[in-house]
């Protein structure tokens, strides 16, 4: 201790406090209490190291892994060995037979095994080699011949040829005639390719004026395939055809030729003398019809032909046997009576006086005369299969005026 000598007081030193010096060094980690986790250190270690994403995709990753663990035990525990108890014996067995091996053949993979012999069980379409090769059906361009069998008729030829009946007559005119009451079995007829005419080349004839009678172009006939023309070499004002050629007509035309009765006339009847036997001479005045038709047989059907002008049948044949009765259809006179040249065989014709005349052909037997007057109901013959037919009917025709109508528009 020291005296102040201004004060002669002792004089106590105090210590002086040196001033607090910043520091830029991080100062040191506390030390860690004692007490913490070790579960907690090590997640705090993890988490300064950076590593707590990686973590958690292997974490992930493993759990996932025993969920799909879990779910096959669980199936094969529960579900697998259920299923087994309840196969059949044949089940079981199969299960139990040794897997198959496969055993080297020689054969490449992948490649049919073409040596294989006898009947395999193959779901589906079954292939073989075929020696022949099927040709799929081509348009026929030539007139091939049919010969015709019993039961035929103009309509059924045509129908299964894909014709019209039309065209049979147009090809067959020397045999039909264009009547198709002709048709008898055993004639062989020329079937077209196509819908048309057949026409039979004449010496002298002009082919441009041959083709505007048919109603086709020139060039229609030269470009068909089965007429065998070379079109590059020929030339219409210079076409050498043989007589005698047949031509195939596509799409052509013209008119039959009617092979009924002309219209007969009360006043002149023998305007039918050069169509049969059956003419009448002069006749008298009789009684008229009112217009109101029956029928003229006991059927009300058809059996035969239909009323088809294109075919030339302007009439029905009705159904019924020789011998069952005809009426007359309306009142009129009987204008013709007996056999006719045409191949209606035994015809009666009746005017009616109004302008309608009823026509019945292919009769057994008739009973009336020219120029007897008919009531409407009266038995004038019978049914029968005389003239061009080919089993019994009636053909019935009905003309007005000059036209030749339908008889299924006039009949009750």
């Amino acid at each position: 201790m020291s005296i102040d000598p201004l004060t002669d007081s002792p004089f106590v030193e105090e210590p002086i406090e040196k001033p607090e010096i910043q520091s830029d060094e991080t100062p040191a980690l506390e030390p860690s209490d004692d007490s913490t986790n070790p579960f907690e250190q090590f997640l705090e270690q993890i988490a300064h190291a950076g590593l707590v994403e990686p973590a958690l995709r292997v974490g992930t990753l493993l759990f996932s892994l025993v969920l799909v663990l879990v779910f096959v035990w669980v199936m094969r525990t529960f579900y697998l060995d259920a299923a087994i108890e309840n196969l059949p014996e044949e089940g079981l067995d199969a299960l139990a037979a040794p897997m198959l091996t496969a055993t080297p053949d020689g054969r490449v993979s992948g490649m049919p095994n073409m040596a294989a012999s006898g009947n395999t069980n193959v779901h589906g379409v079954i292939r073989k080699a075929g020696l022949h090769t099927t040709i799929p059906t081509r348009p026929r361009v030539n007139v091939i011949a049919y010969t015709v069998q019993a039961g035929d008729s103009v309509f059924g030829i045509a129908e299964n040829f894909g014709l019209k009946p039309e065209t049979i007559l147009w090809s067959n005119s020397n045999t039909l005639q264009d009547n198709p009451h002709r048709l008898q079995a055993g004639q062989e007829l020329n079937i077209m390719p196509i819908d048309g005419t057949y026409h039979k080349w004449s010496q002298g004839e002009n082919f441009e004026k041959v083709a505007e009678y048919y109603g086709v172009d020139p060039m229609t006939i030269l470009e068909w395939p089965g007429n065998l023309f070379n079109i590059y070499e020929v030339r219409l004002d210079n076409l050498n055809i043989e007589p005698g050629t047949l031509l195939i007509i596509p799409g052509g035309q013209r008119d039959l030729i009617n092979y009924g009765p002309p219209r007969i006339p009360r006043d002149n009847p023998a305007v039918a003398r050069t169509y049969g036997p059956g003419h009448c001479g002069t006749l008298s005045e009789g009684i008229v019809g009112d217009g109101l038709f029956i029928w003229p047989a006991n059927e009300h059907w058809l059996s035969g032909y239909d009323y088809s002008p294109g075919a030339n049948h302007p009439a029905i044949d009705i159904a019924g046997d020789t011998g069952d009765p005809v009426y007359a259809s309306d009142d009129g006179v009987v204008v013709y009576s007996g056999w006719s040249y045409s191949g209606y065989g035994n015809l009666v014709v009746i005017d009616h006086g109004n302008g309608w005349q009823s026509l019945y052909a292919h009769l057994d037997t008739y009973y009336v005369e020219c120029g007897l007057s008919i009531f409407q109901g009266a038995v004038i013959g019978t049914i029968g299969n005389t003239g061009n037919s080919a089993g019994d009917h009636l053909h019935f025709e009905l003309v007005y005026e000059t036209a030749k109508v339908n008889p299924w528009n006039f009949l009750p």
